[in-house]
Formats: C-alpha cells, structure tokens, sequence
C-alpha cells in the first residue's frame, strides 16, 4: 500500500498553501473584465514592476499568454515569427498562433542549451522584396528557461544580442517565461536585466511559483491594451478574478526565494540518478529544476516497467519516450522526498527493497 507520494511530473503539481487560501478566501474583488478588480490590479502591476515593464494583464494560462503576444505582435494574418523548433509555442500550444491567428511559424534549431544560432535566425527573417512569395517576418520567440532542453537559461548577454538583431531588422521580440524566474535565480541575474530586451513576456505564476492558476503578461501599455482586447476575444476575461490573484500574489512573495533551494535539490537528484548502474543523465545540464534522463539500451529494465515500478512506491514521473524520463522539482519536494525518490529508484535497478515511509 503507498502511504507517501512524491509527485514529480512537473511544477504545475502543487497544491495552494494555507496562505494562498486564506488570501484567496479574504481577496477583494470586482468584476475585471470591467478593469475594476483591485487585486487583479494589484498582482499585473507588481508582476510589471518586478520586470521593468510599463504594465501587465493576468490571463488564465501561459498557452494563452503567449497566443495573446504573438497575436498583438503580429496583427495582420500572413506573418510570420521565428522561433525555436523545440520550443513550448512551437510544440505544446495546438499550433494556435497558426489556427487562431494565421501567423506562420518559422522554426530555427534549437542548441542543447536552448538558443538558436544568431545567424540561422537572421538567415529566417524574410527578405522584404520577396514580400509577393513571402511571409512578413515580425517577431522573434525566445523561451527562457527552455523546458525541452531540460530547464536550460538563456544569458541576459545572448538574449541583448536577440534584441539587437530583432530592433536592426524591426522586429519585435517575445519571451515565453514560463520559468523565468528560474532561469533569473540561476543566472543570478535581476529578472528585469534579462528581459530588459524583450518587447513582451508571458510570465507564468503556476509552475516554478507554485500558483494555483494563472500567467502575467507584461509590456508596453499600448501593447497590453491590444492584449486586453485579444484576451477577451479568447474568452480569457474572468471577471472576479481577483480570487485567484490573490493566491498568485502570494506565491510570488513566498515561493521566489524557495527556487534556489529546487535547484539545489535537483542537482543533488540528478547525481544520485546518474550513480545507479542502467540510468544516464547529464548533470552538468541540469541548471533549473527540470532533469530528463534516458534508460541505458544494455539496462534490464523497460522505461515501461519503471515507471509502474515508482507508481507503486508513490513516486510520479513524466514518461517522454520509448527509453528517457522528466523529472521536474517544486517548492514541495523536499530533501526527504529527494532521497526516498533515490532509493526507490537502485531499488527498482538492484531489486533491493525499500520501506514506503513518510
């Protein structure tokens, strides 16, 4: 019988804290479509400030967030942006920025680091005499930290060099900062100084965070007044939201300094995993808190039954294919859960029992 669960597919996991329901049981509201919510209010003007942006709007999710940039950035169907082909926009949003927007998408490899080559990126945008044939190129996507590549940080350094590419050409560039703020506590960058470049960014409160619900877009104010507009035209507006607010306030004031202590654990998880005999994983990759690991071909043991063997043991983990495994860490996986999680893994390799204990 599992009496302990140590879930570990992602940080959207977590559960609200005592304090994310009292604020949410005390918030005061209004109706925000109406742009009459003060706590909604309160959480998009913070969350502006924190980025050295001039304004922000919450929306119900990073997915919608990003659809909303794209779509301001590139107003007229038959654009294009450029962005990376293992990207979050590119891969995980429905292909949305082409089915709602007619915006066409412009892949560029990315590196295992999470960039694309500044060069193959000016080579993508289109030539303005060839507009008969071409697409309008308008806008560059970054997404930092950068999931698929295993919670790799963009540098502020290379993320300057975007912006300059994207202002030579007149450009717009958006970050998707699902994690941004992993990647600032990482970098040990002020998150404003990373983003300083960007003309937009989705800033996610529900992962690394630990919020309930919800993602704050942040940029110019005329930007966020065509957002505004676009979210309710997605059927984003909600209202008294401020309910939920109030908790995504909260966990930006608690949870921030907890991030630094994920990506310790994570690290320390990411060593113990690539001592067991059967599994590989390239620690020096893990800089955030995300860690993929393969299954080693010469290994006895299916992905398969490994994962049925940590479900059993109360320990969750996100199959990625035939052979290879994420992990994500959170503010509620503690050092505890890091080392039961450990054993039931050599347990799983070596057969050695472990005791399902809390």
């Amino acid at each position: 019988m599992v009496t302990r669960t140590v879930d570990l597919r992602s940080d959207t996991v977590t559960k609200p804290t005592e304090a994310m329901r009292a604020a949410m049981a005390t918030a005061e509201v209004d109706d925000d479509v109406l742009g009459a919510d003060p706590t909604a209010f309160q959480l998009e003007s913070e969350v502006g400030r924190i980025m050295g942006k001039e304004a922000g709007l919450f929306v119900p999710s990073g997915t919608m967030g990003n659809l909303i940039s794209v779509l301001v950035h590139c107003d007229i169907r038959g654009s294009e942006v450029i962005l990376g082909d293992d990207s979050h926009i590119h891969i995980y949003e429905n292909g949305g920025i082409s089915t709602i927007g007619g915006v066409h998408p412009r892949p560029v490899k990315n590196n295992e680091d999470g960039t694309m080559d500044i060069n193959l990126i000016e080579a993508a945008i289109r030539d303005p005499r060839g507009e008969l044939v071409y697409p309008t190129t308008r806008l560059i996507c970054l997404e930092n930290s950068h999931a698929n590549t295993g919670g790799r940080c963009l540098s502020m350094e290379y993320i300057d060099r975007v912006g300059e590419l994207a202002k030579k050409h007149g450009l717009k560039l958006h970050i998707d900062g699902a994690r941004i703020f992993n990647a600032s506590v990482a970098l040990g960058i002020p998150v404003h100084r990373l983003v300083q470049a960007a003309d937009s960014v989705s800033v996610c409160l529900s992962k690394g965070l630990g919020a309930p619900v919800g993602s704050v877009i942040v940029g110019s104010k005329s930007f966020i007044t065509k957002a505004r507009r676009l979210r309710k035209t997605l059927g984003g507006g909600m209202r008294q939201v401020g309910f939920i607010c109030a908790a995504a306030f909260v966990a930006l004031q608690e949870n921030l300094g907890k991030l630094e202590g994920d990506h310790k654990k994570a690290k320390v998880l990411a060593e113990g995993l690539n001592q067991i005999k059967g599994l590989r994983v390239n620690v020096a990759a893990v800089e955030t808190n995300i860690i993929y690991f393969d299954i080693v071909e010469e290994s006895k043991i299916t992905a398969e039954k490994l994962y049925k063997n940590l479900v059993e043991h109360g320990v969750l983990v996100m199959p990625e294919g035939p052979s290879r495994m994420r992990i994500v860490l959170h503010h509620q996986i503690s050092s505890s859960d890091v080392q039961y999680t450990l054993s039931c893994f050599q347990q799983a390799f070596t057969g050695v029992q472990v005791e399902n204990e809390n």
